[in-house]
C-alpha cells in the first residue's frame, strides 16, 4: 500500500521509510504481548495472539518481502529481548521455531495482496483471512510432524480463535483508516 505513496521517491528513501515502519511494527510485536500478559494472564498470548497483528499490518502495508522479514524478526527479536531484559523468554524457546515459520507465512501471504490493497483497501480483509488460514495450517502441520497429538494441536488452534477473529476485523480496518488518512494528507499537498 505504501508503494503508491512512495512511487516517485528514490530507492534509498523508500527503503528507509519501509525500514522505519518495520522497526515500529517489530517493536509493537514485542510490546503488545507484554501488555497482554500484564493485563490478562499467562495464557493471554495464546488467546489474543498479539504478536500477529503487527505482522499482518506489515504485509498489508509493505508487501510480501517486508512482511516476511517482519514475520521472521518479530519472534526472534522478542525472544532475544525478553530473554536478556526480562529473564522470561517470549515466545518460549520450544515455540519459537513454530512462530517464526507461522509469522513468516502471515507476513508473506498478507503481503501478497499488497498490490490489490493499493487499488482497493477492502482487499485487506481477504489478505488477513488468507494469511491466517495459511499460517495456522502451517503451524498445525508442523506441530503434527513434530509428534504433537491431534487433540493438543486442536486445543492450541482453538485457543487463538478469539485473537484471530478480532484481528480479522481490526487489522483491515486499520489499513483502511491509514489509507484514508494518507490520501487526505496527500490531497492537502
Amino acid at each position: 500500500m505504501l508503494d503508491s505513496i512512495l512511487k516517485n521517491q528514490s530507492v534509498a528513501l523508500r527503503i528507509s521509510v519501509k525500514t522505519v515502519i518495520s522497526v515500529v511494527l517489530i517493536a509493537l510485536a514485542i510490546g503488545l504481548p507484554q501488555i497482554a500478559h500484564i493485563a490478562g494472564s499467562a495464557q493471554a498470548g495464546s488467546v489474543w495472539l498479539p504478536m500477529y497483528a503487527p505482522v499482518l499490518l506489515a504485509g498489508c502495508l509493505l508487501g510480501p518481502v517486508w512482511g516476511l522479514i517482519v514475520g521472521i524478526l518479530s519472534p526472534v527479536v522478542s525472544f532475544g529481548f525478553t530473554t536478556l531484559a526480562l529473564d522470561a523468554a517470549m515466545p518460549a524457546l520450544a515455540r519459537l521455531p513454530y512462530m517464526i515459520a507461522e509469522l513468516a507465512v502471515f507476513g508473506a501471504v498478507s503481503g501478497a495482496f499488497a498490490k490489490q490493497i493499493r487499488k482497493n483497501t477492502l482487499f485487506a480483509f481477504p489478505a488477513v483471512l488468507a494469511a491466517q488460514v495459511s499460517g495456522r495450517a502451517l503451524f498445525a502441520a508442523a506441530q503434527l510432524i513434530a509428534g504433537k497429538g491431534l487433540a493438543a494441536v486442536a486445543s492450541s488452534l482453538s485457543a487463538g480463535l478469539v485473537g484471530l477473529y478480532v484481528q480479522l476485523i481490526a487489522v483491515p480496518l486499520i489499513v483502511v483508516a491509514l489509507a484514508k488518512a494518507l490520501k487526505k494528507e496527500a490531497n492537502r499537498e
